[in-house]
């Protein structure tokens, strides 16, 4: 399956957080989607999650924390959307050009090229990388401790043209977030508030915390993800692995908790504790091996993603949802709408 083919309406773009909307972080819409074979939806609200989990299940969850990650590069219409500290210390780099309150990608970096960045930065284009839209890049963080340091000084969340306006960081992260290290947030864990967790807690759901940095993911790219730093520790691990041997489900919050714990796990099924760097692609072909739900949130047109929700939920519930999404004037994008997916 290379994505579902769709037309994605303007009208089916969050423009805004939900609490722009009038609702509360865990009011939005939950679409619920069961069953291989003989495949139903549900129409829900975030808020009822606890209900539709059972005890023993396990909710995987990304900590990672979104980082402001766009910078206007200085004397044009430039940003530069930093995406990936590599091993080596430089950054992945991409440059989209300014159009009013939308921006788009700029093709047209030339290796050697020091781009000036506010604040006094500067950003060296050493080669291209991933089809030529992100650049390795060598950064001089103006004199600052790093370029973590930096970003938090002078950097602003990425925002795409479909968001109407900028809304501060901490519209930008989410109830797990405690390591920053994120480009762009790990959308699906979201909707989680304290009370949502707390009657998951109660109703004998476990999380196992596990942790993938994600780079940029520009909306006209549809690539393949490329090597993302992670880590799952010895505790997420062994739950994962419990609830596997007492019959409970292992339900990923994002699509960066599947590659993360996928990642993790041996020839013999089991997940055991790992770390580094992760260029896993997850295809019908490939499948999962212990992920047996998914949170996520609503993909769009030709989105590599949408390859690895059928791995999970088959092509049938996969249709199914995206089409009751559509037909019923569901949200896409970081501040939309989520998908329960339990085949």
């Amino acid at each position: 399956m290379q994505g579902l083919r769709f037309a994605l309406p303007a009208e089916s773009e969050a423009h805004e957080p939900p609490e722009g909307r009038g609702l509360s972080r865990d009011g939005v819409r939950l679409l619920v989607g069961t069953g291989r074979g003989e495949v139903s939806v549900s129409h829900r609200r975030f808020v009822d999650l606890p209900g539709l989990l059972r005890t023993g299940d396990v909710l995987v969850v990304n900590t990672s924390a979104t980082i402001p990650a766009a910078v206007r590069v200085v004397g044009g219409d430039l940003m530069a959307h930093f995406s990936t500290e590599t091993a080596e210390g430089t950054w992945l780099v991409e440059l989209r050009r300014m159009r009013d309150k939308a921006s788009e990608p700029y093709p047209d970096g030339v290796a050697g090229t020091s781009l000036h960045l506010i604040g006094g930065a500067t950003a060296t284009l050493l080669r291209p990388y991933s089809r030529g839209r992100l650049w390795e890049a060598e950064v001089r963080p103006a004199g600052l401790a790093s370029v973590g340091a930096y970003l938090r000084v002078f950097g602003s969340p990425i925002r795409y043209g479909y968001v109407s306006r900028a809304w501060p960081l901490r519209y930008y992260q989410t109830v797990f977030g405690t390591e920053p290290g994120s480009a762009e947030m790990p959308s699906a864990s979201r909707p989680f508030t304290e009370r949502v967790v707390t009657r998951l807690v109660a109703a004998g759901v476990q999380f196992a915390p596990v942790l993938l940095h994600t780079g940029v993911a520009s909306p006209e790219a549809h690539e393949r993800p490329y090597p993302e730093r992670f880590r799952v520790g010895a505790a997420a691990a062994r739950l994962v692995n419990q609830a596997r041997a007492g019959g409970g489900r292992v339900v990923a919050v994002g699509t960066t908790a599947v590659r993360a714990l996928e990642s993790a796990v041996g020839e013999d099924g089991l997940v055991r504790a790992a770390e580094g760097w992760t260029d896993l692609v997850v295809t019908p072909e490939r499948s999962v091996r212990v992920v047996d739900g998914l949170v996520t949130g609503f993909h769009e047109p030709r989105a590599s993603h949408l390859d690895m929700l059928a791995a999970i939920a088959g092509p049938e519930l996969l249709d199914l949802c995206y089409r009751e999404a559509l037909d019923h004037g569901y949200l896409w994008h970081e501040f939309g709408d989520l998908n329960l997916l339990l085949p």
